[in-house]
């Protein structure tokens, strides 16, 4: 099978196309036929070496057909998804044509929708359902602010958000993009100036994608009780420099995080919580409107992580394989 591998860690540049044997899955394991993958920060990390040892195929997530399944409870050719548990990081990832994932972190789907469409929306929903409803507790008279409402995670997000009946003000910081985040449905979008508390007051949470770099002015948004989630490092992954939490948060205010990459498909967090069948349905009928903001092929992997890195996508990429 055809592999995209990395032998040293580095730039995109390092990513090249290998010949390797298909994999045999564990007894644990599906074998899947990978027809097309998202792109995420995650892999580019891992590519430069900042997540330490890793798998030299990346990829956390990707779409495609069953080809084995040692249990027998997915039929050969059905159409799945998988999401992480050890993908490219303890596990060779989906950046192959074939790619052994834990039965624990596979949906089993049942849609028309195409590889590309269907491929921007596994690791970006997963992610964002689980952390606003179990971790934010979303009810539909909430106001919450997504920041960094660009991305793909962002973007999901709202998409959940708004549908659900929640009011969403939306950050970025490009002017150009806040009409792609009205039309998601943001009441109100942000331009993003890393001081953001002095227009925003009293709501109920943060859906944090920026990071570590905003997280003392996103806590002094939040009204008592209310929830920050912090799911998303695009700021940089520094640390909050001298952070005390008696001087740093609010009395009340709750911070929590949630990476889908440590935790998802255990049994804290089965992938039963995450009814990615209704969602995948509700994108068919227009009711989230989720498409890759680029598709590309597979021997052009060094591109789209150039793409990804350059801020520039306002949205999920795609690789096709």
């Amino acid at each position: 099978m055809k592999a995209i591998v990395f032998e040293q860690y580095g730039g995109p540049e390092v990513l090249a196309i290998r010949e390797l044997p298909v994999p045999e899955p564990g007894s644990d394991q599906i074998r899947i036929q990978v027809k097309a993958f998202g792109v995420n920060r995650a892999e580019s990390h891992m590519r430069a070496g900042h997540f330490g040892e890793v798998s030299h195929i990346s990829g956390i997530e990707c779409v495609g057909l069953v080809d084995a399944d040692p249990s027998g409870k997915l039929r050969r050719g059905q159409t799945v998804a998988a999401v992480v548990g050890g993908l490219g990081r303890s596990l060779p990832g989906s950046y192959a044509e074939y790619t052994c994932v834990p039965a624990s972190n596979v949906f089993a789907l049942d849609t028309q929708l195409g590889w590309a469409q269907l491929a921007a929306i596994p690791e970006s929903y997963a992610t964002a359902w689980s952390a606003l409803f179990d971790n934010m507790a979303l009810e539909p008279r909430h106001t919450v602010v997504i920041r960094g409402g660009t991305s793909a995670l962002g973007q999901a997000a709202i998409a959940i958000a708004v549908d659900y009946g929640a009011t969403v003000f939306a950050t970025t910081r490009r002017k150009d993009r806040i009409g792609l985040l009205e039309d998601l449905g943001a009441t109100r979008v942000f331009i993003d100036d890393g001081a953001l508390a002095r227009q925003i007051q009293g709501i109920d949470g943060v859906l944090d994608i920026v990071g570590n770099a905003v997280l003392r002015d996103s806590v002094r948004m939040i009204r008592k009780n209310g929830t920050l989630c912090e799911v998303g490092f695009m700021g940089g992954m520094e640390p909050v420099e001298h952070f005390n939490p008696l001087l740093d948060l609010p009395s009340g205010v709750n911070l929590r995080f949630y990476g889908t990459a440590f935790v998802l498909g255990t049994p804290e967090f089965p992938l039963s919580d995450i009814p990615m069948q209704r969602i995948v349905e509700k994108i068919s009928a227009g009711a989230y409107r989720t498409k890759p903001s680029r598709v590309f092929p597979f021997d052009a992997i060094q591109e789209a992580h150039r793409l990804m890195e350059s801020d520039q996508a306002a949205g999920k990429i795609v690789v096709t394989v």
